[in-house]
């Protein structure tokens, strides 16, 4: 299906966030379509987290708009409103409740934001959503005794348990080893394929986030520097110097 036959859920028009004298995020857009795939690389201090802090409620932009499905406004309205409209965010550190199972950290999910929306096909109950990520035998376990792997697959549940249409996910790919990465690589892209969920993922693993993708922005000082498919942007030359030639060479 071409981008402009599938639903528009989450659209950002120049978007930007200033903090005092510093513009962490300068006039950003980008339209977010039913079902992709799509990465946001940049080096440190690019703005990529605050621009999720943005498009998810949890910060008020200082300029531009913020539209979901429909063309609602939802600019200055606070994160329910956001996970009410099917947007969904885990945050670098997994915001997971240490004292209680698994299975009620998505069981909490789905009370606080996913109570008036549809469940997606084979994710209506907790089970669900735990076996879905391979969490299932550790539904009763408490967050705070499995590893931060599970830890970050958690907290993804927790998100699902919101049952969203727009999945966004902040580096879950930090701290884990090299096999763990390309483990929740391949089951980020499970994820989107089974249930057409459209999930935005910042991640510094480079290499990895281009083999998975369909889609890459690329964020430096602020500022939307490209957008495209990961062809594309590793051969755009501004992308190159401002980021891609140096972790290249480091990951090389």
């Amino acid at each position: 299906m071409s981008e402009a036959a599938r639903p528009l859920l989450l659209e950002a028009r120049e978007v930007s966030v200033r903090f005092g004298g510093l513009t962490a995020v300068d006039a950003v857009s980008v339209a977010l379509h039913a079902g992709e795939l799509v990465g946001i690389i940049g080096p440190n201090g690019a703005g990529k987290t605050t621009f999720f802090n943005a498009i998810s409620g949890v910060v008020m932009p200082t300029g531009g708009q913020l539209l979901v499905e429909g063309g609602i406004d939802l600019t200055r309205r606070g994160p329910h409103r956001f996970a009410a409209h099917g947007i969904a965010r885990t945050f670098q550190t997994p915001r997971v409740m240490a004292g209680m199972s698994l299975a009620d950290n998505v069981r909490f999910g789905m009370q606080f934001a996913g109570r008036h929306r549809a469940p997606l096909p084979g994710l209506a109950s907790v089970r669900e959503i735990l076996d879905m990520l391979g969490l299932g035998a550790f539904a009763d376990r408490l967050a705070a005794e499995v590893t931060p792997s599970q830890q970050r697959l958690l907290e993804i549940g927790m998100a699902h348990g919101t049952r969203p249409r727009v999945l966004l996910l902040d580096e879950v790919a930090a701290g884990l080893t090299e096999a763990e990465v390309e483990a929740m690589a391949q089951r980020i892209r499970r994820l989107r394929d089974a249930h057409g969920l459209t999930v935005v993922w910042i991640e510094h693993a480079v290499t990895t986030l281009l083999k998975y993708v369909e889609r890459v922005l690329v964020l430096h000082q602020g500022r939307k520097i490209a957008d495209g498919t990961p062809a594309e942007v590793v051969r755009n030359a501004e992308v190159i110097e401002a980021y891609l030639g140096d972790e290249m060479e480091a990951t090389a």
